[in-house]
């Protein structure tokens, strides 16, 4: 899993069968605290996340294990909303 922020939504008129009806978001990565990383996904919305959400994401074969993504062509999936990272020990 890893964090990131939606940033946007992407519109596919056209696309697969299974994606039909499957809401996409532009998801930007973030480091632990929220600071932004260089690396866009594109990701179903299996949560009801909106722009400017705190976000987990799913990725790799892992993204198609939700009720919504099986069977579906997805590299990743937003499957929880973060409501707060506590950190309790030093990293070092």
């Amino acid at each position: 899993m890893i964090f990131a922020k939606v940033i946007g939504s992407v519109v596919a008129a056209q696309k697969d069968e299974n994606l039909q009806g499957k809401k996409l978001l532009l998801c930007k990565e973030v480091d632990h605290l929220g600071n932004p990383l260089d690396t866009y996904h594109v990701a179903v919305d299996a949560v009801q996340a909106g722009e400017g959400d705190w976000v987990l994401l799913s990725y790799g074969s892992s993204a198609r294990m939700t009720e919504l993504t099986r069977n579906a062509p997805v590299d990743a999936v937003v499957m929880a909303i973060i409501d707060d990272v506590q950190i309790t020990a030093s990293a070092g």
